[in-house]
């Protein structure tokens, strides 16, 4: 066993650059030189054999063995015997419906939180590692049987958080605004809005903010607050009703 240790990602690609280029240094000193194999959840995306590709390949000139999870005659199995998981970006309500049907929720959980092997997500990956999908920015495409997801952290995430353009004409809501609305339900946890380039570390009950981009804090009946790379973020792994800060 171990304490949890996540590696928590707003996006694969950073303009500019190739997939998990602008975090494979954290990715790296995050998997350290245990892990040999990553099993990679491809569950997000349609294409499964080609983001699969996508994936080893970057992982395999970072040092480290893929497997695909989808490659697997028994995904639970798969989970069972993983020295690290990777869930990649997408749809997040795909990803999280394709994790019910293969009965793996309660696998994963196990695996991070009680067995303390490593857990990495990016974009729709950490969607699914917080407590609910309700901050996802997709499309419900799919309809999974709850919104509940994995529960690795008692707070959501909204990756790709975006601010407001002030030169835009564009009158739709914006983030912040239905992240307000979010919070406007009863017992709603808080929400920390990842900008692109901006991911989250957690090593047991520490939190760190890492990355390039800060973040945006969003506590229930609260003003939003900013945050820079750094930031230490470990209050928000406290479970007791968070949105009574």
């Amino acid at each position: 066993g171990g304490p949890r240790r996540l590696l928590l990602v707003s996006n694969s690609t950073l303009h500019g650059g190739g997939y998990l280029g602008h975090c494979q240094q954290q990715i790296k000193s995050f998997l350290g030189e245990k892990v040999k194999r990553v099993l990679f959840v491809p569950y997000a995306l349609h294409d499964r054999d080609g983001y699969a590709r996508t994936a080893r390949e970057k992982f395999e000139s970072l040092g480290y063995g893929l497997d695909s999870i989808h490659e697997s005659s028994d995904p639970v199995e798969a989970v069972r015997k993983s020295e690290a998981i990777f869930i990649g970006g997408g749809n997040t309500f795909r990803l999280l419906k394709a994790l019910y049907d293969n009965s793996l929720i309660q696998e994963i959980r196990k695996r991070v939180l009680e067995d303390g092997i490593p857990y990495m997500g990016s974009s729709a990956g950490t969607n699914v590692a917080t407590i609910s999908i309700n901050t996802t920015n997709d499309m419900p495409i799919v309809y999974p049987p709850s919104l509940q997801a994995l529960g690795l952290v008692p707070f959501n995430i909204n990756p790709h958080y975006l601010d407001p353009d002030v030169k835009s004409t564009h009158m739709g809501e914006t983030r912040e605004e239905r992240i307000r609305q979010y919070h406007e339900e009863p017992n709603t946890p808080p929400v920390l809005g990842l900008r692109e380039g901006a991911m989250l570390l957690v090593e047991g009950d520490k939190a760190t903010l890492q990355g390039v981009t800060g973040a945006r804090l969003f506590l229930r009946g609260k003003k939003p607050t900013e945050h820079e790379p750094g930031t230490d973020f470990s209050f928000l792994l406290i479970d007791s009703n968070l949105q009574n800060l």
